[in-house]
């Protein structure tokens, strides 16, 4: 089994790990919170951010992991997407650490990783092949995954990614930013049914969430018009309303690729499959449908550098091999 030491740095924050095999030995992550102030990431301050934290939080991952320098067999780092100074950081240093040890480098597109995060032990993997809805602040998709080295994009979003539409609804409702988790806090306390929001119809899988925002800024403006103090005592049932909209278009479209595909193995990943609503959809689905669902543990959801070591062994495998001349690419195609 090969030890993997990966780093992760494509927004804001910091992490770094180690698995042996499947198994995570370390999984630490430095976290921004500088960024909350500004009601969203600041790319020149994540990437400096990113230079204070990687080499302490490099000594902490080999420190709880119990491993040293010459354990390493392997280093996997973010290639993309992402801020493209945060990614500089990560991969100039991920490659630079792998030369002076002379070990191999491999290369990780971050979506890719969140998807095969599930091979993680304890957790049993899906079997090939499955669907996966990937949910984050900046993508939303339905994946088939054939193999770790072969998956296709069967629908994504047309407009804002799913977690982007809870930040920015948030934002609406006067919420502080990162205002995803927020909303799916209040919404435990609301009624999904309370206030009917659009859901944009597209054909096929993919999705859009524009609409939908419109639809909440429009129902807000009316009622604070006429009830300043509207939001102040209908939060939770907005919030739960606007959380029904959102996992009602992903549920929908998600359903519609298990009908297309036949493929009952489902899987999410991606910072938004820690929302408590989606979870509970995903496992309804596996009572009501028969579904064979696989829900990522929350310390997989949130971006994670085991992830990122997951995804470079299973590349390492397949026979992928990184170089000291390729560079990070904030685009990196799917």
């Amino acid at each position: 089994m090969l030890t993997v030491l990966a780093f992760e740095s494509s927004c804001d924050d910091t992490g770094v790990a180690v698995i042996r095999g499947t198994e995570v030995l370390s999984n630490v992550i430095a976290n921004q919170d500088v960024h909350a102030q500004y009601g969203g990431v600041v790319p020149e301050m994540a990437s400096r951010a990113h230079m204070q934290h990687i080499i302490p939080t490099l000594d902490a991952a080999l420190g709880k992991a119990g491993v040293g320098a010459s354990d390493i067999d392997l280093v996997a780092y973010t290639q993309g997407p992402g801020l493209n100074g945060s990614l500089l950081v990560g991969a100039t240093f991920a490659k630079t650490w792998a030369w002076q040890h002379q070990v191999p480098s491999v290369p990780v597109h971050h979506m890719h990783a969140h998807i095969l995060a599930h091979f993680l032990s304890p957790e049993p993997s899906p079997q090939l092949p499955f669907l996966c809805l990937t949910v984050s602040g900046g993508h939303t998709q339905i994946v088939l995954v054939n193999a770790p080295d072969d998956l296709q994009v069967l629908g994504s979003t047309r407009d804002d990614a799913a977690g982007e539409a809870f930040d920015k609804l948030a934002k609406l409702m006067g919420l502080p930013y990162p205002g995803g988790p927020l909303i799916d806090r209040l919404a435990a306390q609301g009624n999904g049914q309370a206030f009917r929001f659009a859901r944009p119809k597209v054909d096929g899988l993919d999705m859009s969430f524009s609409g939908l925002k419109t639809s909440v800024l429009q129902f807000l403006t009316k009622q604070m018009k006429s009830d300043p103090d509207f939001l102040s005592t209908h939060q939770v049932d907005v919030a739960a309303s606007v959380q029904s909209a959102i996992l009602d278009i992903l549920m929908d479209k998600l359903s519609l690729a298990v009908e297309q595909t036949g493929i009952r193995e489902v899987a999410i990943a991606g910072g938004v499959s820690a929302n408590r609503g989606l979870r509970a959809a995903l496992a309804a689905r596996e009572q009501e449908d028969g579904w064979i669902t696989h829900i990522p543990p929350m310390s997989h959801c949130t971006d994670n550098a085991a992830m990122i070591a997951m995804a470079g062994l299973l590349k390492f495998e397949a026979g992928e091999r990184g170089s000291l001349d390729m560079a990070p690419d904030p685009r990196l195609p799917f």
